[in-house]
């Protein structure tokens, strides 16, 4: 399910705008190429192919590989060179439990923005038509916006930033499935419903809708990897 093939990955990373040649720029751009799934689990990720491809040295390259590896998206290996990192079934529970504390607290404060409850619909009408064209991936990019925005709500940089890297993180776990759709339909309907309940001021209907959200996102992925 993993590919280990690098050189037609790479070819196709996107060049770094003038002047951001920081291993921070570089560890963005390569960040979302994890979570877009251009570069997919077990690719191995080799210097002078990413030095190259954004033109920055190779030191450069070693730290934002460094920054990857702290985040938990990359693997390094002595030997084997840098890889997209392959979840696990640890790594699930691991995950979902994280997710389990802090959605609530999205929960918790998007009750009563209006903000927030309107981005949440249009991602919902937004996801109703991709799921009717079939878009099972770009389902799954749209129900990660989704608890992206839901978490925006608590107005916390910190917690925005750990939950992106916690989204990323989730993203290669999705990678691994072989049927999208499986997943990633049913939370068209779930969406919709969990934010019919913050529209009303729901608090504790739509913490427990959350919850079996959760669960019965976790029993698919690792039953999956089972």
């Amino acid at each position: 399910m993993t590919s280990t093939s690098d050189v037609d990955d790479l070819a196709a990373l996107p060049a770094l705008a003038p002047r951001a040649s920081t291993a921070e720029h570089a560890a963005q751009v390569l960040r979302l190429q994890i979570a877009q799934g251009r570069l997919r689990p077990g690719t191995r990720l080799r210097e002078e192919q990413v030095s190259a491809a954004f033109s920055i040295s190779r030191n450069t390259v070693r730290e934002a590989f460094r920054l990857l590896s702290h985040e938990r998206l990359v693997d390094h290996t002595l030997h084997r060179g840098v890889h997209v990192r392959t979840v696990g079934p640890d790594d699930i529970r691991s995950m979902y439990l994280t997710r389990r504390l802090v959605e609530p607290l999205g929960v918790d404060a998007a009750i009563g923005d209006a903000d927030t409850l309107a981005a949440l619909r249009r991602l919902v009408d937004q996801a109703r038509g991709t799921a009717a064209a079939q878009d099972w991936d770009a389902l799954g990019t749209a129900d990660i916006e989704f608890h992206r925005v839901l978490m925006s709500a608590c107005r916390s940089p910190h917690l925005s930033a750990m939950f992106e890297h916690l989204l990323a993180e989730l993203r290669l776990a999705f990678l691994l499935l072989p049927d999208d759709r499986a997943l990633h339909e049913p939370y068209v309907t779930r969406n919709r419903h969990l934010v019919v309940l913050l529209e009303a001021g729901d608090r504790a209907g739509a913490r427990a809708e959350l919850e079996d959200y959760l669960d019965a996102a976790e029993r698919h992925l690792l039953g999956v990897l089972a």
